[in-house]
């Protein structure tokens, strides 16, 4: 069971080929010729059996050809048949080489396929290759060069076109997928197979859409977190919202959104076939993640100029040697060699001032990463820089590109860097873009590892009261709530709201205006009218009655000529926010189809849409994801000391950014929210308009409900922590784990006996790698589950002084299998902790999580010999039976 669901498709020992009458080939499929011949070209090596649907025997004879793996390329009437065959000899994957199949047909064939266990990629795939099984199960062409690169490509004329790059450039790949349109193996269940696979290093991915945001955002951030990921998607729109009723509607398109979820996830967006070719290089490569400082070398001013220009276009910065690096290195370089920014070598520079160049810049920490670039000279010798290249990119712990301009001169050169597997461009841009691309990595992973829960640590809001609110409203049978009705929702999450009265006549808006005290501004109260200014509806720094009573009058008739049919409530009336110092910001959210709410911020006031400046963030929030959302912004820079004015209060701001996030999860019937302007100065910042619409939630997950089924990105489940008193005296806490608690897994793993370590992981490692680490410790809440038991205890520090810290003695853990109904579970307890009922507890806390999940079976495998475990599955109720794949195992169940 500890196999991936998909690995009979992937790596499979045995093969039966459904391709048509053998010998026939005017009466077989374009895919069926190509698959063919593909696989005659490279045979692959395991065991190959062809079928044909029309002469196949009696279900004894059938026997003689089980296997693991069904390859269909047959017209489509007979797609069908062969897949019940397939079924039928209990093959566990089938991949369906087609084009053309319409939705309704794809649903009959995933039908069967379901029936009979089958996991089905297709139809209308191209297939997939595994260079290193030397299996090409597809016609997408020959079969690529062994590799650590995966490509998942939903176009499959793209596939081929990369697949044809990637001969000429030296680029081999693990595997390379094509899953096509209606398929049951999607690109979420493709990326979570790799996520997992030893043989893959990076992962590129091109896709034009997805059915199930939660899925896909789940298996990205799988993916993203064990291996770099890099991502083209087509059909880049921004527009917009066209129906949005809020200015977050109407400024936000979904391909930005498409961004925050890619940074979210630690993935890396590119936006053209040859950045994903550049990325790809970089990627094969196998840089780690690093800062966004890059040093450039050059042997040319302006092609260095033109590489900085870039870096600052990119919003990269420029690394300089650090004065200590500088002094040693100026005595090796040419007399009119400048260091002061660009290493400039000038155009007299050798191979040997280029080694000394590499050497100084791989070791200088002021620097993450290292851009060469040489410019063809009389009498230079780009071969000999090249191999300075060469020689010093295995000791490099940075990222190393290259740029090699011009053409025939350089174009050994070339060769000799993409032989060492050293990126290298034709122009600075491009070498700068592709750092730009792995500076972007560690940007996103950074964003990765925060698990916020749904709620801050700052005073509990008022849910009830916001939730009553919103059931009035709808109960009306109303979507957009009144400015009032807004800033009281607003202020049930705590957000400071301007005082704000409403005034149904003239009479009413100047008593108001009187006790609030002067000046005053008046806002015109009507659920239709999304933009109050258009109309002539909002008036500033009113300063007396007079004028209240005047501008009242004036409004109404002014708004009832340019919108007759607009329901008015009346007028409100609000003293002017006293900030003269204040920036004008607005905070927002829009519901995007499919990935749900997201959270914009950005410069505010009358003019948002002309400034079109938004930063934008998935929920749910915390203080570093608040600051990198606000830093984003182009408003940022405003912010600080700025032209006179003073800072801004900015954890005032972030704080209201948490309280935002707030608000999206424990609201799911919140689609739009312009909170606009908000006024921030160095004392705080208060909302002073608001305009909010509601509706049904959205739903991420088809079929998957839930209290925060309508977020791409569950909040950490903090309601599952509970305290727990130990046997022996003193308590421990059990509770979700987070990516916070890597350190102290490890530790836990290093601290078990080698026997408790076999029975955990059947292997003798001493501990975990890094990438089981991460995937251990970064989890989709949804899908799974794990709990770890922590206890404080006292540590004595290097100068003798104790002081507390925690430490993990336990963890269970379990993973929703495939059907969705059943869950596979794991547990392991630390040693010194064994006998005092931990592991009881351990397995009930994961059992009620998983039952709570609408889970109906939890399973498990136990090593025969491991008897304690075995004894505490029958106290606990679990069936104990044998395993019929493996009888060094019994197979534990219990029903939820």
């Amino acid at each position: 069971m500890d196999k991936h669901y998909l690995t009979p498709l992937f790596e499979p020992q045995s093969i039966v080929l459904f391709t048509g009458p053998q010998g026939a080939p005017e009466q077989q499929t374009p895919q069926a010729r190509a698959l063919l011949a593909h696989m005659a070209a490279q045979p692959f090596k395991g065991q190959v059996t062809p079928l044909d649907i029309h002469t196949t025997g009696t279900l004894a004879d059938l026997a003689q050809a089980r296997a693991d793996l069904a390859i269909i390329a047959l017209p489509e009437d007979e797609i069908l048949p062969a897949l019940e065959l397939a079924g039928r000899i209990k093959v566990k994957a089938a991949v369906v080489l087609s084009a053309g199949i319409g939705a309704a047909r794809a649903k009959e064939l995933q039908r069967v396929a379901q029936r009979h266990g089958v996991w089905l990629l297709g139809p209308n795939s191209q297939g997939f290759q595994r260079p290193m099984l030397q299996l090409n199960a597809s016609s997408a062409g020959e079969l690529a060069a062994a590799g650590q690169l995966a490509l998942v490509s939903q176009s499959g004329a793209l596939t081929a076109s990369i697949l044809d790059w990637a001969r000429q450039n030296r680029v081999g790949f693990s595997t390379v997928v094509a899953p096509g349109a209606h398929t049951q193996v999607g690109l979420a269940e493709v990326l979570d197979y790799l996520a997992g696979d030893r043989h893959t290093q990076g992962i590129v991915v091109y896709m034009e859409g997805i059915s199930n945001a939660r899925r896909f955002t789940s298996a990205l951030r799988a993916a993203a977190n064990s291996k770099p990921v890099v991502v083209l998607k087509a059909g880049r729109r921004e527009d917009g919202n066209v129906a949005a009723q809020t200015h977050s509607g109407a400024i936000v398109g979904s391909d930005e959104v498409f961004d925050a979820v890619l940074r979210r996830a630690g993935a890396v967006r590119v936006r053209s076939f040859v950045e994903l070719f550049s990325a790809a290089k970089c990627l094969a490569s196998r840089y780690r993640p690093v800062g966004k400082r890059l040093g450039i070398i050059t042997n040319g001013g302006g092609p260095g100029v033109l590489a900085a220009d870039y870096v600052n276009e990119l919003g990269l910065q420029l690394g300089v040697l650090s004065p200590d690096s500088a002094r040693a290195l100026a005595p090796l370089l040419a007399p009119a060699a400048s260091l002061a920014e660009l290493i400039d070598l000038t155009e007299f520079a050798t191979a040997e001032h280029y080694a000394a160049a590499l050497d100084a810049a791989a070791k200088d920490r002021a620097l993450d990463g290292v851009l060469a670039i040489y410019s063809p000279k009389f009498d230079g010798d780009p071969e000999g820089v090249a191999q300075a290249l060469v020689r010093i990119r295995p000791n490099m712990a940075k990222p190393l590109v290259a740029c090699w301009m011009g053409d025939s001169s350089v174009l050994s050169a070339r060769h000799a860097l993409a032989e060492a597997q050293i990126p290298s461009f034709r122009t600075p841009e491009a070498a700068v873009g592709a750092f730009g691309n792995i500076a972007s990595f560690y940007q996103n992973q950074q964003l990765l590892q925060q698990t916020p829960p749904p709620l801050s640590n700052l005073a509990a809001p008022d849910v009830e009261g916001a939730r009553l609110l919103i059931e009035s409203v709808l109960t009306e049978r109303r979507k957009v709530l009144t400015e009032m009705e807004s800033k009281a929702l607003l202020s049930a999450f705590h957000i400071p709201v301007t005082q704000t009265l409403l005034a149904r006549n003239s009479n009413e808006a100047m008593m108001i205006a009187s006790q609030i005290g002067y000046p005053v501004a008046l806002k015109i109260d009507s659920p239709d009218i999304s933009h109050k200014s258009d109309v002539g509806g909002v008036a500033l720094n009113v300063m007396n009655a007079t004028a209240v009573r005047d501008i009242w009058q004036d409004m109404m008739a002014a708004v009832r000529e340019k919108q007759p049919e607009a329901r008015i409530n009346g007028v409100t009336v609000q003293a002017m926010a006293r900030k003269q110092r204040g920036r004008e910001l607005y905070i927002g959210v829009v519901t995007d189809d499919p990935f749900g709410p997201v959270i914009a911020f950005g410069a505010g006031g009358t003019m948002i849409e002309l400034i079109h400046d938004h930063a934008m963030e998935l929920p749910p929030l915390n203080q570093f994801l608040a600051r990198r959302l606000i830093e984003r912004s182009r408003v940022h820079e405003t912010l600080g000391d700025w032209r006179g004015a003073p800072a801004v209060d900015m954890a005032a701001l972030e704080q209201v950014l948490l309280r935002v996030s707030e608000m999206v999860c424990q609201l799911p019937q919140l689609r739009e929210m312009d909170i606009n302007p908000i006024i921030v100065d160095e004392r705080g910042a208060i909302a002073v308009d608001a305009r909010i619409v509601i509706g049904p939630a959205a739903q991420t997950s088809p079929g998957r409900a839930g209290k925060y089924g309508h977020l791409s990105i569950l909040p950490y489940p903090a309601r599952y922590e509970q305290l727990w008193p130990l046997r022996g005296g003193g308590e421990y806490v059990v509770r979700p784990i987070h990516p916070d608690d890597a350190h102290m897994l490890q530790d836990m793993m290093k601290r078990l006996s080698p026997e408790s370590r076999y029975f955990r992981f059947v292997s003798n490692m001493a501990e975990l790698p890094a990438s089981m680490l991460a995937r251990f410790t970064l989890i989709d809440y949804d899908r799974e589950m794990a709990l770890c038991a922590v206890v404080e205890t006292d540590q004595v520090g290097d100068g003798g002084d104790k002081r507390k810290a925690q430490k993990i003695i336990g963890v269970s853990r379990y993973i929703t299998n495939p059907d969705q109904n059943s869950c596979e579970f794991s547990l392991v307890i630390d040693d010194a902790y064994a006998g005092q009922g931990l592991g009881t507890r351990m397995m009930l806390s994961i059992m009620d999580v998983a039952r709570e999940k609408g889970l109906q079976e939890i399973i498990g495998l136990v090593l025969t010999q491991n008897n304690g475990m075995l004894k505490l599955m029958r106290s606990l109720g679990f069936e104990v039976k044998s395993y019929p794949e493996d009888p060094d195992f019994r197979l534990v169940t219990h029903p939820l």
